[in-house]
């Protein structure tokens, strides 16, 4: 999979600020305590929605449930200035209830719908299972989610690493595949297939 140098600087710096939020001083996991907080606090950050994007993004942390997770392969192709537009994005996930009026309230900004693209996109490369291949396999080292848990997806303890990866992308990861499976390298062909498909149905060219 190709990831654009947009979204691998904007992985790495969502990372960071997931890592900033999820212990105390004590060590102990606050990361959930956090989120609610943060997601209290979004009419004062809705104003980074341009400057710092990975701020405001981490309150929709585990929010989406993805249909299509070929749509968000090739969202993640593209740089910030050419994102496909939101009402096509929409289609390919699920909000979760919690999330809805978050949502609601991001979309009353003027870039509210590149924002809501790019958060998309966003979570779902956090999310996204391991495959030791190519670019993906140094932007992917560390996607657990550091115990994050807010109740749209499963908990992230390591026994639910698997349901969750089913959940999140509509693909289960199996820990004990080859990634150089023949198998394997026919999904991902298949994945990008329906991608490629999703974005030419959006009249971007087909990048192969």
């Amino acid at each position: 999979m190709t990831i654009s140098p947009f979204f691998r600087n904007l992985r790495t710096a969502y990372q960071a600020e997931i890592d900033d939020l999820a212990f105390d001083s004590d060590g102990r996991n606050v990361l959930a305590q956090r989120l609610k907080q943060r997601r209290k606090e979004l009419s004062f950050l809705i104003s980074m929605l341009e400057l710092s994007p990975e701020m405001v993004a981490v309150v929709l942390n585990k929010a989406f449930t993805y249909k299509l997770p070929g749509a968000m392969e090739h969202v993640l192709r593209h740089e910030a200035d050419d994102l496909p537009e939101w009402d096509s994005v929409a289609d390919t996930v699920v909000i979760a209830p919690w999330a809805e009026e978050l949502v609601v309230q991001i979309l009353q900004q003027p870039q509210g719908a590149w924002f809501m693209t790019l958060a998309a996109a966003l979570e779902y490369l956090y999310g996204r299972p391991q495959r030791q291949s190519g670019a993906a396999h140094d932007t992917h080292q560390d996607d657990a989610h550091d115990g994050n848990e807010d109740g749209s997806h499963n908990d992230t303890d390591a026994s639910d690493n698997s349901d969750d990866t089913e959940n999140h992308s509509g693909r289960r990861n199996n820990p004990s595949d080859d990634p150089n499976d023949e198998d394997d390298s026919d999904d991902v062909r298949s994945l990008e297939d329906s991608g490629a498909d999703w974005m030419a149905e959006q009249g971007f060219d087909r990048k192969d």
